[in-house]
C-alpha cells in the first residue's frame, strides 16, 4: 500500500518504508502490543479457573469482570485525547504501569475483599482502555504508510496465536501453579507492554492550549464525521459485535449442549473460529484489493454464518467450517479498518477517532451477552439467531454504501 499523491505535507513527515521485521521500533511495538493482548485476554480466563479452585464464587467473578469492562470503557475515550494531546508512548506507559500495578492489588482482594479486586479490576480495565487507541496511534507514528497493512496483521496475528495456545497452556499450568499466581504474572505483561515501546521519528504536532476533555473528544467525533465511510463502517461493525458475537457468547453453548449433548462443539467453534482469524491474518498480510473497503465489509458480513449455523442441528463439522468462515472475515475486515483509520484520519486526532471505535464496538458487546439470551427465552432460539445472521449480512452491506466506502477513501479530506 503506498501513500496517495494528494496527501498533504503533514501526512508525509513519517519514517520512510523499508523491511518491516528489521524496524526495531516497530518490533518493540509488536512485543508491546502483543504482551497487552495476551495480558488482555488470560485476566478474564484466570479469573474463570480461579472459580474453579475455591478461590472465586462465581458471583463474585461476575462482579469483577463488570468492574473491568467499566474501567476499560469510561477510560478508552479519556485516554484517547490524552494520547492527542501528549505522546502517546507517555499514554502507554502510565496505562501499562496502572494495570501492572494494580495486578496484584486484586489478586490479594480475591480471597480477602470482594470490593478491593473490584475496584483493582477496575484500574486493570482503565489501563487497558486507555492504551489501546494510544497503540493505535503509535503504529501510525512507527510504521512507514506503505507497510501499515502488514504491521497491522502482524500484531493480530501475534495475538490470535496467544488465545489459540492460551487456554490449553494456562489449564496445562494450572495443574501445577496456583490461579492467583498465574494472574500476578499478567503483572510482568503490563510492565513490558508499559516499557517496550519507542515514539515515532515525527509524532504529529499538538497545539498549544487545552479545551477541556469533553470538548477534544468531540473534536474527534467530528473528525469521524468528516469521513464519511467511518461512522456507518463503525455502525456495521458495532452490529455485528451486538448480535454475531453476542450469539457466539451465549448461545453457542447452548446449541452445542441441546444439539449435541456436549461441550466438544462448543470448544471446536471457538477454536475453528481463532484459526480462521489466523488465516484471515495471514491473507490480509499481503493482499490489498482495488475495492479494499468493500472487500473488507464483506469479510464482516462473514460472521452471519456463525448464527446461522446454530439455527438448526447440522453436522458439527458444518458449524466449525461457519466458524472459521467467520474468523477469516473478521481479519479481512479488522486490518484493512485500521490501516484505513491510520491513513484518512488526521494525525493529530487519531487516537481520539479509534478511541470512538473502541468505545462503540467494545462497549455494545457487554448489551448485547445481556439482552440475547432474554430474548432467546421470549423469542425462542431460533428466531433470535436468524435475527443475529440477518443483522450481520445486512450490517455490513448498508454500510457499504456510504460514499468512500468502496475503498475506505475520503477523496475530498483535503478540499481536494
Amino acid at each position: 500500500m503506498t501513500p496517495r499523491s494528494n496527501e498533504p505535507t503533514t501526512h508525509d513527515t513519517r519514517p520512510a518504508g523499508g523491511p518491516l521485521i528489521r524496524s526495531s521500533p516497530f518490533l518493540l511495538l509488536w512485543s508491546a502490543t502483543t504482551a497487552s493482548g495476551l495480558a488482555t485476554w488470560a485476566m478474564p480466563f484466570l479469573l474463570g479457573l480461579a472459580v474453579l479452585d475455591g478461590s472465586l464464587t462465581a458471583a463474585g467473578l461476575g462482579v469483577v469482570l463488570a468492574a473491568r469492562t467499566v474501567g476499560f470503557l469510561v477510560c478508552v475515550p479519556v485516554g484517547g485525547v490524552l494520547a492527542d494531546r501528549h505522546s502517546r508512548r507517555a499514554v502507554v506507559l502510565c496505562s501499562g504501569l496502572a494495570a501492572a500495578a494494580a495486578t496484584p492489588v486484586m489478586v490479594a482482594g480475591l480471597g480477602t475483599s470482594l470490593a478491593l479486586a473490584a475496584l483493582a479490576a477496575s484500574v486493570v480495565g482503565a489501563g487497558q482502555g486507555a492504551c489501546r487507541p494510544a497503540f493505535q496511534a503509535l503504529t501510525a507514528e512507527v510504521v512507514a504508510p506503505d507497510n501499515r497493512q502488514r504491521a497491522n496483521a502482524a500484531i493480530t496475528l501475534s495475538v490470535r496465536v496467544a488465545t489459540l495456545v492460551g487456554p490449553g497452556t494456562a489449564a496445562l499450568l494450572s495443574a501445577f501453579v496456583a490461579s492467583s499466581t498465574l494472574l500476578l504474572a499478567t503483572s510482568a505483561l503490563w510492565l513490558a507492554a508499559a516499557l517496550l515501546p519507542r515514539s515515532g521519528a515525527r509524532a504529529p504536532e499538538r497545539p498549544s492550549d487545552r479545551a477541556p476533555v469533553a470538548r477534544e473528544f468531540a473534536e474527534g467525533l467530528a473528525e469521524a464525521r468528516r469521513h464519511p465511510w467511518f461512522l456507518p463502517g463503525l455502525a456495521a461493525l458495532t452490529a455485528v459485535i451486538a448480535t454475531g458475537y453476542s450469539a457466539t457468547g451465549v448461545l453457542l453453548p447452548l446449541a452445542s449442549k441441546e444439539y449435541y449433548g456436549t461441550e466438544m462443539v462448543l470448544a471446536g467453534a471457538l477454536t475453528a473460529y481463532t484459526a480462521g482469524a489466523l488465516i484471515g491474518a495471514l491473507v490480509v498480510a499481503r493482499w490489498s484489493p482495488t475495492r479494499r473497503g468493500w472487500a473488507a465489509l464483506a469479510g464482516l458480513g462473514l460472521y452471519g454464518f456463525a448464527p446461522l449455523s446454530l439455527v438448526v442441528e447440522l453436522h458439527p463439522l458444518v458449524v466449525i467450517a461457519a466458524y472459521v468462515v467467520a474468523g477469516v472475515g473478521i481479519e479481512l475486515f479488522n486490518v484493512p479498518w485500521f490501516t484505513a483509520a491510520q491513513r484518512e484520519v488526521d494525525p493529530g486526532k487519531l487516537a481520539r477517532v479509534s478511541s470512538l471505535d473502541f468505545l462503540l464496538s467494545y462497549g455494545m458487546a457487554p448489551v448485547g451477552l445481556a439482552l440475547i439470551a432474554p430474548a432467546a427465552q421470549t423469542f425462542g432460539m431460533e428466531p433470535v439467531l436468524i435475527a443475529c445472521a440477518v443483522a450481520c449480512f445486512v450490517a455490513p452491506a448498508l454500510a457499504g454504501l456510504a460514499p468512500g466506502a468502496r475503498t475506505f477513501t475520503t477523496p475530498d479530506r483535503h478540499g481536494s
